[in-house]
């Protein structure tokens, strides 16, 4: 299919930051860009977030800060105050919502704008998996699995994160028990501590699930909860950009100790730091960095993303009752049967194998964290060709702070760009709506001044390498 009537960008997966993209291309007031969204799902805005049908699986960002457009902080909660519904779904903008009912939301957006005739010609959403994606001197062209090709002058990749396929043996941590089966009555494993593993338990505890649930990774660390406090306002002349990894931890650990003896919660800090975040990633020095991600991660990650409250309520309810058990522990071995899985296991701090028998065990980890093992087939095509490279810290493909996506080469595309969890390595905290939608309208404004125009050749050589 050839591009006509303007400029034309493709954007890949229509999942939440393909849609808010999507979103702010069509608002670029020179009206000129034209937009394909190509998914593979059969709804947009869902993604691996938001398609989940399960009540019990909330947002982890109350509703005040879950707005999709970053000019009206209040828009998703007046969507919600909108909806008609017999009961307030949410009594206030501090609630938490149902993460289906977020990707309602999401959709939505892009309803409001094929309902405008001036946008009808403007927005195509094509149902189909891209399998690779060409760079010409004139423009790209996107292949589909069914072989149809798609001709533009840029294309944006917003696929999200990627997640490990499921492996012989595993449940799937994305699909309700039932699905798998499991037994109510069998001991089940999961591997990892995070968000994921919660969201499973309450899955299991909504189905019924009745045997014990043990829920290992290597820290045994578990998500901090949600609290009403309101971000402290740090001024950026008080952050200390650009020290190293050791001055940043001790800056912020005596923050927290001065707010807590003033009354605070350390929440508040966290929270205060948000706006900063993204700049002190990419300030910091790369052995910073190597050193933050083998030794610190984990202990942020419980910190900076929490739990809803209700959701720490049904976890903290579970571990009290001894239907949960949360374990620091290596797996060593699991060798699967008609029965389950027998699991040779290492405690942390014990020099020990032991093992335990389980009726099922479901991979809560998350996201493959290589990205040269990701499953997606435009991505490894992109690997094979040199048009993308590794980050040197091996998170993420690599791009510039304009979102361009690096080749092999150093050389920065002026037609290939991508936004949300695959640019982690240039932004780090680029994992939420809140930091995801201030991605999207910068790059929708780059996008409608310079798609389609020639611009000089880039090379682009990250400190450190």
């Amino acid at each position: 299919m050839a591009s006509s009537g303007g400029r034309h960008v493709i954007i890949i997966g229509g999942g939440a930051s393909g849609v808010l993209l999507a979103y702010q291309v069509l608002q670029q007031p020179t009206g000129t860009l034209r937009v394909t969204l190509v998914e593979q799902r059969p709804e947009i805005g869902r993604g691996i977030a938001y398609h989940t049908g399960n009540p019990d699986h909330l947002l982890n960002v109350r509703v005040a800060n879950m707005s999709a457009l970053p000019d009206q902080p209040d828009h998703f909660w007046r969507w919600l105050a909108s909806r008609e519904l017999d009961a307030p779904l949410c009594p206030d903008p501090y609630c938490f919502v149902p993460r289906r009912i977020y990707g309602d939301y999401i959709a939505s957006l892009l309803e409001q704008r094929t309902s405008d005739p001036a946008d009808v010609e403007r927005l195509s959403i094509v149902r189909g998996t891209c399998v690779d994606i060409h760079e010409h001197p004139a423009g790209v062209s996107v292949i589909l699995g069914d072989g149809q090709s798609l001709l533009g002058d840029a294309v944006v990749l917003a696929t999200g994160h990627d997640m490990r396929a499921s492996r012989s043996g595993y449940a799937d941590p994305w699909a309700p028990p039932s699905a798998a089966p499991i037994d109510p009555d069998a001991a089940v494993l999961l591997l990892g501590t995070g968000l994921t593993m919660a969201d499973y338990v309450l899955s299991l505890l909504r189905d019924g699930h009745r045997g014990p649930v043990i829920a290992m990774s290597r820290r045994g660390l578990l998500a901090k909860a949600h609290r009403r406090v309101d971000a402290q306002r740090i001024e950026a002349a008080d952050v200390p950009f650009g020290t190293g990894i050791t001055e940043l931890l001790r800056w912020l650990r005596a923050r927290i100790e001065r707010n807590a003896a003033d009354g605070g919660d350390w929440r508040s800090v966290i929270d205060g730091l948000r706006p900063y975040t993204q700049r002190l990633w990419q300030e910091l020095p790369q052995a910073s960095k190597r050193r933050f991600l083998e030794h610190a991660r984990a202990w942020w990650d419980v910190h900076r993303h929490r739990m809803a409250p209700e959701v720490e309520a049904r976890i903290t309810q579970a571990i009290y009752a001894g239907q949960l058990t949360l374990m620091a522990a290596k797996v060593i071995s699991v060798a699967s049967d008609d029965d389950g899985a027998l699991i040779n296991y290492r405690r942390r701090g014990d020099t020990r194998i032991l093992n335990m028998r389980v009726g099922a065990v479901v991979d809560c980890t998350g996201i493959v964290k290589d990205p040269r093992a990701t499953p997606n087939p435009a991505v490894r095509r992109l690997f094979e060709r040199g048009l993308a490279r590794v980050d040197p810290l091996c998170i993420g493909i690599e791009t510039t702070p304009d979102c361009a996506i690096v080749n092999r080469d150093g050389t920065t595309s002026r037609r290939l760009f991508a936004v949300g969890p695959l640019t982690r390595a240039a932004f780090w905290e680029i994992v939420a709506i809140p930091d995801i939608r201030h991605q999207c309208v910068a790059l929708a404004v780059l996008l409608a001044d310079t798609v389609g125009e020639e611009q000089v050749e880039r090379r682009y050589e990250p400190i450190g390498v």
